[in-house]
């Protein structure tokens, strides 16, 4: 494998110089009228304003599924207002970070079509009818369904890919001044990266990331799209989706041996896509320090390597040491560490163009201190940790990591 195998062909990406080329006095006055139709168009895309667009440093919407739930089940109707209240008690809300802070409140649901380009025909309308005709039940051992469930996630997807449209949008707001565009923060739920093309799995029904990138190629003409999973559970179904894909750079840092069982090294891929799946499966016990070198040395020089048009981020809050359903061992801290090393990378590669979109995170508490913190970051502020010591806390399996990490470098030729 070379490292071409990591790079699309220079022909997809878009030719950023019709962009910045200024119209000439004969064509003055059509192209003001196509200026005028095209802000038109970015305020129809996202429903926000040129005014809000250059001034925002971060974009947020919610979706929080309230209908879907199942008592005793983790991935509750409790989560997204968990964050919610985290954030309003950080003061890291519209009002208290007025013009800084933009709530996204409008968007659309996704169209049925707009998920079956990730997902097959049969499984988009079969889900529809269970939920429609069957629901409550369970769609497999640790997924269920309610009557609201197809609804909710669809509206999931299409709060994801309305932040797609917005930080495209402000790119375009901002235009030549070379200003990055804001970050987004998609609240969304359930949970999508492992649900595979053909099956929902892993509290996941539809992949919400993988919607939202097949959103930005096809609609805003992002030819390449890197996605970044750092849930402590190994995203199968977007790695599948996109397994022959070399338009779509999959890496992902999880806990080896937990579920699904998958996301093992070996896997790089299949066909055109082969070197543009990079799964590094960190031991368990791993935690800030892991984190932070599997970032240091694989994703960004991948990244750089790749040279994506915009950056779609599945962030998982599971990794925390809080969580009760892996063994990785995160600090809140080491989510504003990756996020501000995520926006740094996207400011570098791309004009600053990221969406994180939620997917696990199980303990209210961890999970709402750990997005709190990724806030922090993506509006450039400092964590909120405390940065002692947490008892119960081991120390991280070094040298495993480093074995991890040398190998992983060697097969990508990192």
């Amino acid at each position: 494998m070379t490292p071409s195998a990591l790079t699309a062909s220079a022909g997809l990406r878009r030719a950023s110089s019709a962009l910045a080329t200024a119209p000439t006095h004969a064509t003055s006055r059509r192209a003001a009228m196509r200026s005028e139709r095209a802000v038109q168009t970015r305020a129809s895309a996202s429903g926000l304003d040129d005014d809000t667009l250059k001034s925002a440093r971060l974009i947020y919407a919610s979706s929080p599924a309230m209908e879907h739930m199942r008592e005793g089940h983790p991935e509750s109707n409790l989560r997204v207002p968990a964050i919610l209240d985290a954030l309003a008690d950080a003061n890291l809300t519209p009002t208290a970070r007025a013009g800084e802070l933009v709530h996204l409140e409008s968007f659309t649901p996704a169209t049925r079509d707009q998920v079956m380009e990730v997902h097959s025909k049969n499984y988009v309308g079969g889900l529809a009818l269970l939920a429609k005709t069957r629901a409550p039940m369970d769609v497999t051992g640790d997924t269920y369904i309610t009557q609201a469930s197809y609804d909710a996630a669809l509206n999931g997807c299409g709060a994801a890919i309305a932040l797609v449209d917005a930080v495209c949008d402000a790119s375009e707001a901002r235009g030549p001044s070379g200003e990055s565009a804001p970050a987004a923060f998609g609240l969304c739920r359930p949970p999508g990266h492992h649900a595979t093309p053909k099956a929902a799995m892993g509290f996941c029904l539809f992949g919400t990331v993988s919607a939202a990138a097949r959103h930005a190629q096809k609609a805003r003409g992002m030819a390449k799209v890197m996605i970044f999973d750092f849930d402590v559970h190994h995203g199968n179904g977007t790695n599948d989706i996109f397994r022959e894909d070399p338009s779509v750079l999959f890496v992902s840092t999880h806990e080896s041996g937990s579920f699904p069982g998958t996301g093992k090294m070996s896997d790089a891929g299949d066909g055109d896509g082969e070197g543009a799946t990079i799964n590094v499966p960190l031991p368990p016990g791993s935690g800030d320090a892991a984190a932070l070198a599997a970032f240091d040395e694989i994703v960004a020089p991948a990244a750089a390597r790749f040279e994506p048009d915009i950056i779609l981020v599945s962030a998982g809050y599971d990794a925390h040491w809080r969580d009760p359903l892996a063994g990785l061992s995160f600090r809140t801290g080491t989510y504003h560490r990756l996020s501000a090393r995520l926006r740094e990378l996207s400011t570098e590669l791309c004009g600053g163009r990221v969406v994180f979109l939620l997917e696990g995170g199980y303990d209210l508490v961890g999970l709402g201190e750990g997005v709190a913190d990724s806030f922090r970051a993506l509006l450039g502020d400092a964590s909120g940790e405390d940065p002692g010591g947490i008892p119960g806390l081991t120390e991280e399996p070094t040298d495993k990591v480093r074995a991890v990490l040398t190998e992983a470098k060697a097969m990508h030729q990192l």
